[in-house]
């Protein structure tokens, strides 16, 4: 088995920023490995880069689900030889009056916001650790930054989004020794269809590929100085 240049696992890849972000890190000759849980979808991110001549490898994975994160990874590094770059951006969204927000809920959010990263992370160490370092990037939201305006009924994703702060800021930390870079970005509303059907009161003026070229230059050498840093993009809407 050769090795791949450079090999980055993205999480949500089927739609919006991470179909966005496998897209334009495959233009820079990265072989991207693409999850998400619908394979239809997941198949025809990965069949648009093969169209235009990259490398794609789609891998129907709930984050959620421990066993399946650590099978996603072991194909991912037995096809390519390794893991350099992995961008968390698999998310969900449940509304509702905080008094009426249910346990199911709740959980959904939690297990695939932050449950779902830490296995991802925690896989991407593993391999990471083996092969000499690489970079993390976890999209986050500024719905997980203090003194940023919040709005009813999102109190699962709020706190998940709390979590991914802090749960970066510590693996930056544990990272730093084995060459392991790990950064998150908080972008407040993205054009997305999750946004769209969740929050349609607002008027998001960033768009997928606008957080894709920010993730490009996290994980470049150009953001080689970058680690443990949460990166706050605001819209201009």
């Amino acid at each position: 088995m050769s090795r791949h240049p450079r090999v980055a696992v993205v999480t949500g890849a089927s739609r919006g920023i991470g179909r966005a972000v496998a897209r334009l890190l495959a233009r820079e000759q990265m072989a991207i490995v693409c999850c998400a849980r619908d394979p239809r979808p997941l198949e025809e991110a990965a069949a648009e880069i093969r169209a235009a001549g990259g490398e794609a490898l789609a891998q129907a994975c709930d984050v959620a689900d421990e066993a399946q994160v650590e099978r996603m990874f072991e194909a991912a590094a037995d096809r390519y030889g390794g893991i350099d770059v992995l961008v968390n951006s698999a998310g969900v969204f449940e509304t509702a009056p905080f008094e009426e927000f249910s346990t199911a809920q709740w959980d959904h959010v939690i297990n695939v916001n932050l449950r779902g990263l830490f296995f991802c992370c925690r896989s991407a160490f593993r391999h990471m650790r083996r092969t000499g370092g690489g970079s993390i990037v976890n999209i986050s939201s500024l719905a997980g930054v203090k003194g940023v305006e919040k709005f009813p009924g999102t109190a699962a994703y709020v706190a998940s989004k709390f979590g991914v702060a802090g749960l970066t800021e510590i693996l930056a930390v544990e990272g730093r020794p084995f060459g392991i870079r790990v950064n998150a970005i908080s972008p407040g509303a993205v054009d997305t269809e999750m946004l769209r059907r969740n929050l349609p009161q607002l008027n998001p003026s960033i768009t997928p590929d606008d957080l894709a070229r920010l993730v490009l230059y996290v994980v470049s050498d150009a953001g080689t100085l970058l680690t443990g840093s949460n990166i706050e993009v605001f819209s201009n809407g």
